[in-house]
């Protein structure tokens, strides 16, 4: 399948974002969760290095673009209303800024 036919398969919102699960591709633990546009999208594909689009920065960004903690795509999959992307990556470091290796450590119960 082409980038483009990859694109039209996925339902963008409003502001021209899709959520993206970020998942260890042989321990199956999920690292993270952030945004994508069509860009970030399209230069994953074509690179096979994870780009993600920073709301807070209006930026486009490569995981690891300044720690070095890189994001490798080994599996890319759209959920069934195309609306949630995951991405099967091999982590280099830890996923997290705060330094841990998956965003979500902060257990409950």
């Amino acid at each position: 399948m082409d980038i483009d036919e990859t694109i039209a398969k996925i339902t963008f919102n409003a502001d021209g974002l899709v959520a993206a699960i970020a998942q260890h591709y042989q321990t199956g633990e999920v690292l993270m969760l952030a945004w994508m546009n069509r860009e970030a999208v399209e230069k994953t594909l074509v690179t096979g290095q994870v780009h993600y689009w920073s709301r807070s920065r209006d930026v486009l960004w490569r995981k690891g673009e300044t720690s070095g903690h890189t994001q490798t795509l080994k599996d890319f999959h759209i959920d069934c209303d195309g609306d949630t992307l995951l991405l099967k990556v091999d982590q280099l470091g830890p996923a997290c800024h705060t330094g841990q290796k998956t965003c979500f450590f902060n257990k409950i119960k």
